[in-house]
This record gives C-alpha cells, sequence and structure tokens, in this order.
C-alpha cells in the first residue's frame, strides 16, 4: 500500500472492505474531505501508532464522521 495520510483539506474515499464490520453499509465507498485531524491514545490498546490518529471527514452530503488512517484512501473521482 502507498503512503496516503491525508491531512485537512485532503478528499478522500471510506474504505471498510469487510462486509460484517458495522460500519460497511453506511460508510463504504463514500467520499468526503479531511476536516481535521485529532490525536487520541488508541495505540495504546492496538499496538499501531497510526490509530493515534483521528481523521474527520466531512461527507458530500455535509454529515462528518471520523475514521482511523486504515479507512482511508484517496479518492475515485479525483
Amino acid at each position: 500500500m502507498s503512503a496516503f495520510d491525508p491531512g485537512a483539506g485532503t478528499r478522500v474515499r471510506i474504505d471498510i472492505p469487510d462486509e460484517n464490520d458495522p460500519d460497511h453499509d453506511t460508510y463504504h465507498g463514500r467520499h468526503g474531505v479531511v476536516e481535521g485531524v485529532m490525536q487520541d491514545d488508541a495505540s495504546e490498546t492496538t499496538g499501531d501508532e497510526q490509530d493515534d490518529r483521528l481523521y474527520r471527514v466531512t461527507f458530500d452530503d455535509g454529515t462528518t464522521t471520523d475514521f482511523r488512517r486504515r479507512d482511508l484512501r484517496p479518492p475515485l473521482d479525483q
């Protein structure tokens, strides 16, 4: 996988490939813009320092949700 690391203002696509994930139907394939990047301490549980960043994404319909880096990809509609 490439070193895609979105910052504020970056257009992204949500990728949740696991169809059993409760967020799959709601978010998989949707596009939006990263509005901000926040920090927390999730890596203490997961062991992955990338999990310490939460990306606040505003979708094209105006709704906003936070995601981990693993759920973000470059947009398909560049």
